[in-house]
């Protein structure tokens, strides 16, 4: 196909030419032959079409026109019919949006002048006081005299015919007749007949020559005002399209001042071909329409404060940032005291730090019938599914988890905050940042077996070391516990549920993350949000993350409320957008943060907050007066070649790398992984059905002695039964994990962690694992013999 040709230029009503229009999600933007002719916009597949097949037309009378961005805008009449168009570039769509304005008002013109030619009533001129009064009064005028005019040809041309006939039929029978008495009588009426044809005749001259003269004398009249209103049209087309250039500007401009800046792009979700999904409900051959749902309207919108907030010095915002605990020149100061904070001092002798890989096998490319795995698993939980390699990542759930302290210098420089309401905007961004790493991470992590441990330490390089442990496999539950040398430590205990539904899976996390500063004694906790896989099926695999977060601080109250905004086909805002508020205890606002959790996160100081209009569905909003945003976090980019390398962060691709000293149960030591990140494939699907086999014997194995240990003598012969009646239902069991039995149930609580113990958790109220201590000393010692052999 050819490449589209730019539109012809406007030759009368006329304009025609091709764009680019959304059909349905299978095959997206189609081009299309558009012709815009008497107030009527058509469209067919090819210029050929249009002798004889018309797909699609709207009458812009009662159309919308809807500016989208640089290339794409929205024609709509409001019922059944809407395009959603794209041109080449911003030129070719202002040249459409011009021809479609103008077509439009001319086409309204039209119908209400036919509204009033159907009147019976006379037609009143409109009053000079209006703009262009007089001139549409002179040309009424004249258009009715014209109409006068032509009506005395019409009656003159009648006349002519009659007395035409007559004299014709007396010139018939005056030469039918002899020569006689009769003779005079007919010539005299020959006479009368030719004197009244020929004073008819001169009539119609006349008539002709007033009607000609009058027409020459408003000629010249009506080529002036024709040409007036050519410039005046060309005139409007150069002051639309600056007026949709400005438009434009200003638009990005109010983004960039409410929630997101200027500087985002509108990035496809999962590159998604470049374009933003668009319903179309006109009928096109075998094109079916998709829809999504509406996006929610933004809670809150936020406004530049007054430039009295930004003209003050610091000494004269004192009371301003006793509010918010923060002033302008406060962030700077934090970052810069990281390198030169004197409560640390670097040592004078600097070990070498270990030099971490860069880079790892690529991922090979096996073919897999996807649909054969899938069909006998749809309503199941994730976790229930026996999944083969080809869907996994070489890497354990224990180490994804390890990725969230990607960024573990948003949590040294929230340690060294002052205000509680500032450290909450740093826990906040950290909370986002751990999801960055998952926007192409579409491969599943391999499932933890019960008791496997995963440690990364990097107190050398980062100044933090952590531990995971697997201490629940039904449901599977991985405890993580991370401490810093710059006076802050994290944990959590992870709960997946999940849910295949055909289409797409979510995962839901359960649990809650803590996080505790040393210095101010500030207790956060958090949950995390629903994270879903589309397109499982057919088409290209993408992620998203949906949901609200309350990031709390048990000390003071303050709280951040974080939403993440599912993506919508129909939104106007980036993908993967994510908004909050920090409010103290009393609930007033005090920070504004935005962006989105793949790129990077503002914030901004509230001045002043006020209750705005109400949204698109009667909610109230309200609207912050805010200083000028600041950077918080930003991601760090990608290694080279990371979509050969299961798209790992440079963090993840040291994960697995193997090192020296770990654990027996590290997951560094899991063969069917190992085997999988050299590409050996078959190999690890083997290991894999191998370590699953065993570690269900070894539960076998514990829930007899656990049976043996809580019954007497006289019920070892049934719980024997009942002990092989499980055994026969793990038998049928093909995936990793326990069967749904009350057995297993009952005594999978009875394995205890190794590193970890279970106590009741003051914040959230419920059990949770916790540190127990005793693992970096073993590591010391080299001590692991009560390293249990899972592997």
């Amino acid at each position: 196909m050819s490449e589209p040709k730019p539109p012809s230029p406007p030759s009368g009503d006329t304009y025609k030419g091709w764009l680019f229009k959304w059909t349905n999600y299978i095959k997206g933007y189609q081009r299309r032959w558009f012709v815009l002719s008497n107030g009527l916009l058509s469209y067919y597949r090819t210029q050929a079409e249009m002798g004889h097949t018309c797909r699609g037309t709207i009458n812009l009378a009662t159309a919308n026109i809807a500016v989208e961005d640089s290339c794409n805008f929205v024609i709509s009449n409001g019922g059944a019919q809407t395009y959603h168009l794209k041109a080449s570039s911003e030129v070719e769509r202002q040249r459409w949006i011009t021809a479609l304005e103008l077509a439009k008002a001319k086409a309204i013109h039209m119908q209400a002048e036919s509204d009033d030619s159907g009147d019976e009533g006379p037609m009143v001129p409109p009053s000079s006081g209006q703009g262009g009064g007089c001139r549409n009064s002179e040309i009424q005028s004249t258009l009715r005299t014209l109409n006068s005019k032509v009506e005395d040809l019409s009656t003159c041309n009648d006349l002519i015919v009659k007395h035409g006939s007559a004299l014709q039929r007396s010139l018939s029978e005056l030469e039918g007749i002899r020569v006689g008495g009769d003779m005079g009588e007919k010539i005299r009426q020959v006479t009368e007949r030719a004197t009244l044809f020929r004073i008819t005749s001169n009539a119609m001259i006349n008539a002709c020559r007033d009607f000609l003269s009058l027409a020459q004398t408003h000629s010249k009249r009506w080529q002036k005002a024709l040409q007036t209103e050519r410039e005046q049209r060309i005139r409007l087309e150069e002051t639309l399209e600056q007026l949709a250039k400005q438009h434009n500007h200003l638009e990005r401009a109010f983004r960039g001042a409410t929630v997101l800046p200027p500087s985002f792009s509108n990035p496809t979700l999962g590159n998604k071909g470049g374009v933003s999904g668009k319903g179309d409900a006109s009928d096109e051959d075998d094109d079916n329409e998709f829809f999504d749902a509406m996006e929610d309207p933004a809670e809150f919108i936020t406004v530049p404060a007054d430039p009295k907030y930004h003209r003050r010095s610091g000494s004269n915002v004192s009371g301003i940032s006793s509010e918010t605990g923060m002033d302008d020149q406060s962030v700077n100061f934090d970052e810069l005291s990281l390198t030169s904070n004197p409560e640390s001092p670097q040592p004078l002798d600097i070990e070498p730090v270990r030099q971490r890989r860069t880079r790892i096998p690529d991922k090979p490319n096996y073919y897999l019938n996807l649909w054969s795995i899938m069909k006998n698993c749809i309503g199941k939980e994730l976790s229930k599914i026996p999944m083969p390699v080809n869907f996994n990542e070489p890497l354990s759930m224990l180490q994804r988890l390890s990725e969230d302290l990607e960024y573990y210098e948003l949590l040294d420089k929230a340690a060294k905050c002052q205000s509680s309401l500032e450290q909450m905007c740093y826990v906040a961004a950290f909370t986002v940042s751990s999801y960055s790493t998952t926007v192409n991470r579409t491969g599943k992590p391999f499932n933890p077996l019960l008791g496997e441990t995963f440690e990364l330490d990097r107190l050398r390089e980062c100044g933090y070391r952590s531990l995971c442990e697997q201490v629940s496999h039904h449901p599977p539950a991985a405890a993580h516990h991370a401490t810093s040398e710059k006076g802050w430590s994290l944990r959590q205990e992870i709960t997946l549920a999940s849910k295949f539904r055909g289409k797409y899976f979510s995962i839901m996390p359960l649990g809650s993350i803590q996080c505790m500063f040393d210095k101010s004694k500030n207790h956060y906790s958090w949950k995390k949000v629903t994270t879903t896989v589309h397109n499982i099926i057919v088409g290209k695999l993408w992620i998203d993350q949906s949901g609200e977060i309350d990031v709390v601080n048990h000390r003071t109250g303050d709280r951040c409320h974080l939403k993440f905004v599912p993506y919508s086909y129909f939104s106007r805002d980036v993908p993967r957008k994510v908004t909050g508020v920090v409010t103290d205890k009393d609930g007033k606002a005090h920070y504004v943060l935005s962006g989105t959790w793949d790129e990077k996160m503002e914030f901004s100081r509230v001045m002043q907050s006020s209750k705005g209009e109400n949204g698109t569905e009667g909610k109230q909003r309200t609207v912050y007066q805010t200083l000028k945003a600041k950077e918080i976090w930003r991601n760090n980019p990608l290694p080279e070649g990371a979509e050969n390398m299961y798209y790992f962060s440079s963090l993840a691709l040291t994960l697995n790398e193997p090192e020296e000293g770990v654990a027996p149960t590290d997951s560094r030591r899991r063969p069917d992984q190992r085997l999988m990140e050299e590409g050996r494939w078959d190999e690890a699907n083997t290991e894999k059905q191998r370590l699953e086999e065993k570690q269900r014997t070894v539960r076998r194995e514990r829930e007899r002695e656990a049976l043996k240990a809580a019954s007497s003598p006289e019920e070892d012969e049934a719980q024997e039964t009942g002990t092989e009646a499980s055994e026969v239902s793990d038998e049928t069991d093909k995936e990793d994990s326990p069967p749904h039995t009350p057995v297993a149930c009952a005594h999978q609580d009875n394995y205890q962690a190794l590193w970890f113990e279970q106590i009741d958790d003051p914040i959230s109220g419920e059990k949770m694992h916790v540190y127990k201590g005793g693992y970096w000393e073993a590591k010391e010692q080299g001590s692991w013999d009560m390293c249990p052999d899972i592997f």
